[in-house]
């Protein structure tokens, strides 16, 4: 069963964020709240989350103030933020939040299917990215069962080699459908990342292939971390 992603949605007004669970809830994924800056910082203390969307204009700590918090953490820095303001301040306002780290910058009132879509996006990139995570830790299992049998002169598992190429294939014939619906239509930001899960997805292959009975002896690539 696959785990559902988690959305983090910072806003310190109720209404605001029932009305981001009404427009997400579609997504069929599980929707976090919080109401302050500081309580944000708690629930990425523990939760991993696919996106945050997290509104500018708060009491004590803002948007910008808070995302600098989320890019200085190691753990966190990579979590696509969409930023939502309810007043435009020109050019510059736009700009401080890119600079905060925003892959977006959405004022509102928004289009509910737009920013539903934008969400979409990334949800589904950090969803191949558990799976290939997933197959990194099955792949660096199976290298150190190799090198047991290896030692003890037995017969190295070929079972479990065939298994995770069928998983391997099958993320990567969804990366690269993904790939193809983002071409000409996402944000540079997603399509950057979905580029660099093509890269992880290689050096993953590169790495399954060389335990192919048969293969090069010489040595194996190294499978991808995180």
């Amino acid at each position: 069963m696959v785990q559902k992603a988690k959305i983090l949605l910072v806003d310190d007004r109720p209404e605001n964020l029932l009305a981001l669970e009404a427009i997400l809830s579609a997504l069929d994924q599980t929707l976090v709240r919080a109401s302050s800056g500081e309580e944000a910082l708690k629930a990425l203390l523990t939760d991993d989350f696919a996106v945050i969307l997290l509104d500018v204009q708060m009491p004590g700590m803002d948007g910008f103030e808070t995302a600098a918090h989320i890019k200085r953490r190691e753990r966190t820095r990579d979590i696509p933020i969409i930023f939502l303001t309810a007043i435009n301040h020109g050019p510059h306002h736009t700009f401080r939040g890119y600079a905060a780290g925003a892959v977006d910058y959405i004022s509102k009132p928004f289009d509910p299917w737009v920013l539903r879509a934008k969400v979409s996006v990334f949800v589904e990139l950090y969803m191949k990215n558990c799976q290939l995570r997933e197959q990194a830790a099955l792949l660096r299992l199976q290298l150190e069962q190799g090198g047991q049998a290896g030692a003890n002169g037995t017969k190295e598992p070929t079972g479990l080699i065939a298994e995770l190429s069928a998983r391997l294939a099958a993320v990567e014939e969804q990366a690269e459908a993904l790939s193809k619906q983002l071409d000409d239509s996402a944000d540079a930001a997603a399509v950057a990342t979905a580029a660099h899960l093509e890269r992880k997805l290689t050096g993953l292959r590169r790495a399954l292939d060389a335990l192919e009975p048969g293969a090069d002896p010489g040595t194996p690539s190294v499978p991808p971390q995180g």
